[in-house]
């Protein structure tokens, strides 16, 4: 069981006082990153200060002057009994950095700020990425969701072909511009991925009519490319939130009797799938954006046997 500090000690962490968020740790920490890894850090902010103080705090009401290295033993403890290591070792790093801050706001002396984040990282025998592919099976019934002539249904169906045939992030998806898209070349410009990086990505027949379709009904009209949709069909100018996004595709897999997933999952599935159809490791990295290729690699799945029939081909 984790240990948890003491109820008085927990109520001792609040904030006094609301502090400027020019001077605040949580909010200066936060305010550096981009809206993507903003989100998923205040996450981590949020429920290490709920593990404090007994879920009375978050992390802008949360005093981290104040923690000691028994406050950040204890989440260690907290997060190792809770999370996955991958996450848990993601939210130490999030705990350290916003501790960083309220050294450096000149909050938290330097020998307190060394003791606090003298921690280990948590190991664990496997630290691969929850999750999973998606079976082709899986994905025609997604878009089988879609197959009404509503507005709705026919964007949800494009946005779904977008992420399934380019392996493209949430986030990317909802900057992309009418201006991004090359009918000509059926391609799509990624501006301002991670790493301020531009890549172009392409799409098949069968994802480039679907989004045709959606384009039929949104118009020539400059601006983001998936646009909100209000009742009744109206489509609404501007773009959606990347969490919209999530919310689409748990809609779309509850209609089709479908585990829940996340955006993530297909981008999963598009590494995965072109690994398995023999394309090699530095082009599938080119088209999904990462940096490093072993990022790629975490996605290939094939086996034993594909290493065999590798080792087959050099026979005399």
């Amino acid at each position: 069981m984790a240990v948890t500090p003491s109820t008085s000690d927990s109520s001792n962490l609040r904030l006094v006082k609301p502090l400027p968020l020019t001077t605040h740790p949580a909010s200066v920490y936060l305010s550096g990153l981009r809206e993507g890894s903003r989100r998923t850090i205040k996450w981590c902010l949020n429920s290490i200060a709920a593990i404090l103080t007994g879920g009375e705090c978050d992390c802008l009401t949360l005093d981290w002057s104040k923690l000691r290295y028994h406050h950040t033993a204890a989440v260690r403890s907290a997060l190792m009994d809770k999370y996955a290591p991958v996450t848990a070792n993601k939210m130490l790093s999030a705990l350290r950095r916003v501790l960083l801050e309220a050294h450096r706001l000149d909050l938290l002396s330097a020998e307190d700020y060394t003791k606090a984040v003298d921690l280990a990282n948590i190991s664990g025998s496997t630290q691969k990425e929850r999750g999973r592919a998606l079976a082709r099976e899986e994905i025609s019934a997604l878009l089988g969701t879609c197959n009404s002539y509503n507005p709705l249904d026919i964007r949800d169906a494009a946005i779904i072909a977008v992420l399934r045939f380019t392996g493209m992030r949430r986030s990317e998806l909802v900057k992309l511009e009418l201006a991004d898209l090359d009918l000509s070349k059926s391609s799509l410009k990624v501006r301002r991925s991670k790493g301020e990086k531009t890549r172009l990505v392409y799409l098949p027949k069968s994802g480039l009519l679907l989004l045709k379709k959606w384009l039929s009904i949104r118009g020539k009209e400059a601006g983001a490319l998936f646009c909100r949709i209000r009742r009744g069909g109206h489509l609404q100018p501007g773009k959606l939130h990347p969490d919209a996004i999530w919310r689409i595709l748990q809609t779309r897999a509850s209609r089709a009797n479908l585990p829940s997933f996340s955006p993530h999952d297909l981008r999963r599935t598009f590494c995965s799938d072109l690994l398995d159809g023999g394309i090699d490791l530095v082009t599938v990295q080119k088209l999904a954006g990462h940096a490093s290729p072993l990022t790629t690699a975490k996605y290939d799945r094939r086996g034993e046997d594909a290493k065999r029939r590798a080792i087959e081909q050099l026979e005399c």
